[in-house]
């Protein structure tokens, strides 16, 4: 109703009240039931006239309606809500006392609550559903929305093996910047005297124009730098991003030991479950690159 479907506003007119609506329709049923047995009865046989209600019953009051609202409930259910309405009002006398002990033996109606997993198979079923439209590319991006913060950290990082990093007395000069360039990255980390003291964060924005050229690497750098421990569930770490406004934390262990690094795009690929590939990244999956490198303890440039 909230969306605005018109349809589902008649239907909550008379569905609000859960335990009057349902008082109503079971009352309702089983006095037609009771009814249509008495009126069989007195015009044939006792054992003709169960059997005939029992098949009248089932074809026409359970099976027919219950196949074809279960396909078509909301439109049938618009189509039809003056009409339970009147039933409700006969029988307000009646479904109304029960509906009130009801509410107040139950409380109010439970809302009805799924699991990611559940959630991720109603999603795979619109998505192939021709009636849906559920897009495959939006599947995959609910999926990845619904799973992301189940990770780590270190499920996600550049490994330290991997990690671009620059040295804090590097002077900045042409023959530097064509190495960067050619790394394909935007953010690297700085280390002073070894990769295990991280000491700022180069951004490739601080060296555009001459203003840093031929200057120490430690006096371009961002002095601001985070870190996160490798074992932290990315939605954490997600969060952390938006409320510090940093693309990039060093990962560290629990003895407060450099891993990696993790970035906010690292964080986005694992919603979208796709590389975000850019121009000159030198590797689609850096985890991968790292296994190569796993006898280095880090590139230096």
């Amino acid at each position: 109703m909230s969306l605005g479907d018109k349809n589902a506003a008649k239907v909550y007119q008379v569905r609000r009240r859960g335990n009057l609506l349902l008082c109503t329709l079971l009352i309702g049923n089983v006095a037609i039931n009771s009814t249509l047995s008495i009126f069989l009865g007195s015009i044939t046989s006792g054992i003709m006239a169960g059997l005939t209600a029992t098949v009248l019953i089932v074809i026409f009051g359970e099976i027919t309606p219950q196949a074809v609202f279960s396909r078509f409930a909301l439109i049938l259910g618009a189509k039809t809500a003056w009409l339970v309405k009147i039933f409700i009002f006969i029988l307000y006398p009646v479904c109304w006392p029960i509906a009130w002990i009801l509410d107040k033996a139950l409380g109010d109606e439970l809302a009805t609550i799924y699991s990611k997993q559940e959630l991720m198979k109603i999603i795979e079923e619109h998505e192939v559903s021709k009636q849906s439209d559920v897009k495959a590319e939006e599947e995959k991006i609910i999926k990845g929305a619904l799973t992301f913060s189940d990770k780590k950290v270190k499920d996600v990082m550049t490994p330290r093996s991997a990690m671009v990093t620059l040295n804090y007395l590097q002077k900045i000069d042409k023959d530097l910047l064509r190495l960067i360039e050619k790394t394909g990255h935007s953010r690297f980390p700085v280390f002073q005297n070894s990769t295990d003291n991280i000491v700022g964060i180069l951004y490739l924005t601080d060296l555009l124009g001459d203003k840093n050229l031929d200057k120490p690497v430690g006096q371009a750098m961002d002095k601001n730098i985070f870190s996160v421990e490798e074992d932290k569930q990315l939605g954490n770490v997600f969060s952390a991003f938006l409320r510090t406004h940093h693309h990039l934390f060093i990962a560290v262990n629990s003895f407060g030991e450099i891993t990696g690094l993790i970035t906010l795009e690292d964080i986005l690929e694992e919603i979208i479950r796709s590389e975000i590939i850019e121009e000159g990244d030198i590797a689609a999956d850096l985890r991968k690159l790292a296994k190569k490198k796993s006898k280095k303890i880090g590139k230096k440039i």
